[in-house]
């Protein structure tokens, strides 16, 4: 009974709350991944109708994070570092997903214990976050260089939300 009341206090919802970020900022820098793919793709003139467009999105959407990691690297010029920070996002977020609470569900019953978590996880939402946040910027420059941009302008009146 102790335990439940414990998992039901305040700094253990912050910590789910912060496991919750990191997996939303993990999926977030999925999307930008396959938003990535799918224009490096339109880039090379690899997608000749709309209708192949949907279909290589939505392919694209159930591959893991690891798969569009390693694809991305065959197609995008990243830097050394930016490749080593995937990677260990990549590694960082299957841990967090996988194995984060099985391996340190001790630690969830004591204050210290739950601090420490929420600063782990609180360090890894930042690190997917600012990829992410790179990622967008790659993502708007290929969009623009491709002249999407001003195709949705000029079909809406008002620039994209990409």
């Amino acid at each position: 009974m102790k335990q439940t009341r414990i998992l039901d206090s305040d700094h253990s919802k912050e910590l789910f709350a912060y496991f919750g970020l990191a997996v939303y900022y993990s999926q977030a820098l999925e999307q930008q991944l396959v938003n990535l793919l799918v224009l490096m793709k339109i880039s090379q003139g690899d997608i000749p109708t709309e209708e192949d467009l949907v279909d290589i999105y939505y392919r694209k959407l159930s591959n893991s994070l690891g798969q569009l990691v390693q694809e991305i690297q065959h197609h995008f010029p990243f830097t050394p570092e930016e490749t080593a920070q995937l990677k260990d996002v990549w590694k960082q977020r299957n841990y967090i997903v996988h194995d984060y609470f099985k391996e340190r569900i001790q630690e969830t019953f004591s204050p210290a214990g739950r601090s420490r978590m929420i600063r782990e996880l609180s360090s890894f939402k930042r690190q997917a976050q600012d990829l992410e946040r790179k990622l967008q910027k790659y993502t708007n420059e290929l969009y623009a260089k491709l002249g999407l941009d001003q195709e949705a302008e000029d079909m809406t009146g008002k620039q994209p939300d990409v």
